[in-house]
């Protein structure tokens, strides 16, 4: 290695020297080092006072003084250019920055290099030929200029300038030819005998020349299949190594004893998320708030000899914030957050998903108090199988982080916390108490709490109404949304103003989310003939109307005929609301809503098209659940059937004399509420036909259009957050009365 070393003259400080950029320097002789340094420093002569003199020094660590030159910066910086240079390709480290040599790019550059050996060595052509060839062919020709043997196996024949290979055998553009033999004193004695036979004299022989060591490359040819087979192995082996260690952490040992490492991704103490930052989950922040007190304040537990709960597990839909409870949680209580998925317990080979665990709980113990999460824990959960047939890898985990939970070597201060939501699926052991304790429910936020999570959505957009006024209006827009589809509602909206190039995202933005999440996005290139269009308007007017007229039916948003998402042509949207318990008069007049479509075309056209195959599905789901679930059939009797989800099918829980029976209702309650819409929406056809034009000239009417063209719907409606926030178990005050009674009568005492 060199270095530049500049120090002072010792005849005068004032001694001026000069120094150029030329590689005719003995240690600047190398000629990547000439044309580093030459393309770095300024070509013009440079007056020093120092002497440049070359000092071999352990490394590039370069230093560089200059007292008067105006230069001196620019120098610096191109010098240090210079040495990222060398060390860049030499391969070696040049400072904290620096990740040294990539052993990766060598390890591809090994493979490259050992496949290119053998693809050559089995394209070349094959120049090998037998003694026999050799012996009545070549040699009597004379033009055999000398023989090599390589080793103890090998001659190459080389021959003369001129020499033209006779018939049958290959043209060699070097004039050589190989053949190999058995054993060098047989070949001596058979070379000698067939020159012999020539009549060549003994100093006309062919000479020969022996070369013990063999030829480079044709050892290497021979090596070619085994050196790639090492190679890649070796490079297999080396990402496997570096595999181990990122899923370690990057910590302790790499290599294939990194594969029992558990790859959780601990949080530390830089958790800001906190409880202000959940919304919409009030009852089960109350419930984990009392994991925030264990973990802060552990002595008041245990001195009434109460024991700090050893797991909660999180139960609910997808998209209601399991994940974000457990994080604030932890941020809550100011410890480390371990945080890692079911499926990262699950690999290929056996025995990792039992070690993983065993150290994930090592780590843990090591920082407690802490709080582990694991998402989606049916992944490794599940039951474990009563027959032969079950995934023994799977369950040899479970097993283990059993007994890491509760078992004998069971630590303090640990705090378990799990997500899922399918916790029907899970192991019985699993749920006891002593492992989760607690199972907390998080189900879909009511209108109140999706008013919450919007202003927590809300508060980062530019809105240009009142932000509790746009959250209570989309919260009365959006039952049975979950979180997650809130935050999807907040982000569409600006992502739809942006679109329209305004400065402030207006409430129709937002309005145009929702639509744009529950129905999917506009096709208005979509071409539908005159026809279609027209059956398609009479179709939602069916749905319209029927819903206008029905008591039970949700109230009326909108109504369109612009087709939307993979396949709906148009749609009617509805404001339900937050409701749990349905009669049969309720579940009646939704079956009549949904049948409107396909009996306004049977009036309209007398024809029936395809679309109403969605409509059916409900329809017929809808028939089946109150006979088979909810016992609201008379002949099949107060029975509840439990649903069977699998997909492969299975046994059903009853006789096929009581399936006959259960098909044969669910017919008659279908073909009732049928003829029961017929009967409506045949007294209503002007109404219809009102509806249907007004589409096919505007393609989208809302409530307003509808009150304008029918009237004030016959039964009350609740559409604005204060009427579905009311308490409905209180009855609403009396209306006041036109004059105050003449002797009002005392209220009693309470």
């Amino acid at each position: 290695m060199l270095s530049l070393f500049l120090r002072k003259s010792p005849s005068s400080s004032l001694l001026s020297r000069t120094c150029t950029t030329s590689p005719s320097l003995s240690p600047l002789s190398s000629p990547l080092f000439s044309r580093s340094f030459s393309s770095l420093l300024p070509p013009q002569r440079l007056p020093l006072p120092y002497r440049l003199s070359p000092l071999p020094i352990h490394g590039l660590a370069t230093r560089y003084f200059h007292a008067s030159s105006p230069l001196r910066n620019q120098q610096k910086e191109n010098m240090e250019k210079l040495k990222k240079k060398f060390t860049k390709y030499l391969g070696q480290s040049g400072g904290p920055g620096d990740n040294g040599p990539n052993y990766k790019y060598m390890g591809i550059a090994a493979v490259a290099v050992a496949m290119a050996v053998l693809l050559y060595s089995v394209a070349m052509p094959d120049d090998r030929i037998d003694f026999q060839s050799f012996k009545t062919q070549i040699l009597p020709s004379r033009m055999v200029d000398k023989i090599k043997v390589l080793g103890t196996d090998r001659v190459v024949v080389v021959m003369k300038p001129g020499f033209m290979p006779p018939r049958g055998l290959p043209t060699r553009p070097n004039n050589t030819y190989v053949f190999t033999i058995g054993d060098l004193a047989v070949f001596e004695k058979q070379l000698a005998e067939a020159q012999n036979d020539l009549g060549l004299d003994m100093f006309e022989h062919v000479p020969v020349v022996y070369d013990e060591g063999g030829n480079l490359t044709s050892s290497l040819l021979s090596v070619g299949p085994l050196l790639l087979t090492l190679a890649v192995g070796g490079y297999i082996l080396y990402q496997v190594k570096n595999f181990g260690g990122a899923g370690a952490g990057g910590k302790g040992m790499g290599g294939l004893f990194n594969f029992g490492k558990t790859n959780a991704r601990v949080q530390g103490l830089k958790i800001t998320t906190k409880f202000s930052d959940v919304a919409g989950m009030d009852e089960a922040k109350q419930e984990i708030m009392e994991f925030v007190s264990f973990l802060k304040n552990p002595d008041k537990y245990k001195k009434l000899g109460a024991k700090i709960p050893k797991g909660a597990l999180l139960v609910g839909p997808p998209g209601t914030g399991k994940t974000l409870i457990a994080r604030a949680t932890a941020g809550e209580a100011g410890v480390p957050f371990f945080s890692i998925s079911g499926s990262d317990f699950i690999e290929m080979f056996a025995g990792v998903g039992p070690a993983r665990v065993r150290d994930l709980f090592a780590q843990a113990r090591t920082s407690a108090p802490c709080i582990i999460f694991i998402d989606e824990i049916d992944a490794v959960g599940r039951a474990r199988s009563k027959s032969g047939y079950s995934n023994d890898e799977r369950e040899n985990t479970l097993n283990q982080l059993l007994v890491e939970m509760d078992g004998f070597s069971t630590g303090s201060g640990v705090v378990v916390l799990a997500g899922t939501n399918r916790p029907d699926v899970l192991d019985k052991a699993l749920l006891r108490p002593g492992r989760f304790d607690r199972q907390i429910g998080i189900d879909k936020p009511d209108i109140k709490g999706r008013r919450d999570i919007f202003l927590v959505h809300l508060k980062v957009l530019k809105l240009k109404e009142n932000i509790d006024d746009v959250a209570k209006r989309l919260s009365a827009l959006t039952p049975g949304f979950s979180g997650a589809d809130v935050a999807n509602v907040c982000n569409e909206g600006a992502l739809i103003a942006a679109r329209r190039a305004k400065k402030l995202i207006e409430i129709v933005d937002l309005v145009d989310a929702i639509e744009r999440v529950i129905a999917g996005l506009e096709k208005k290139n979509r071409i539908l003939s005159p026809d279609e269009k027209k059956r398609v308007a009479y179709h939602e007017a069916g749905h319209a109307i029927a819903g206008w007229y029905l008591e039970h039916a949700d109230p009326l948003l909108k109504v369109s005929i612009i087709p939307r998402g993979m396949g709906a042509l148009g749609y009617a949207q509805y404001q339900p609301k937050d409701q749990y318990l349905y009669t049969v008069e309720q579940l009646k007049d939704r079956m009549c809503v949904t049948l409107g479509g396909r009996v306004a075309e049977q009036l309209i056209f007398g024809k029936i098209s395809t679309g109403a195959r969605d409509d059916l599905e409900k329809i017929t789901q809808l028939a089946y659940s109150q006979i088979t679930t909810y016992g609201m059939n008379a002949r099949v009797g107060l029975l509840s059937f439990p649903q069977n989800d699998d997909e492969f099918g299975g046994t059903q829980p009853y006789s096929q004399a009581t399936a006959r029976m259960i098909d044969e209702e669910v017919r008659k309650m279908v073909a009732a509420a049928y003829d029961a819409t017929v009967t409506l929406l045949t007294e209503k056809l002007p109404d219809i036909e009102k509806v249907a034009q007004r589409l096919l000239e505007k393609e989208v009417i809302a409530r307003e259009d509808m009150r304008e063209l029918l009237g004030p719907r016959p039964f009350p409606e609740s559409t604005t957050f204060e009427q579905l926030t009311q308490d409905s178990r209180s009855p609403p005050p009396p209306p006041p009365p036109a004059s105050p009674p003449s002797n009002p009568i005392p209220s009693p005492a309470v």
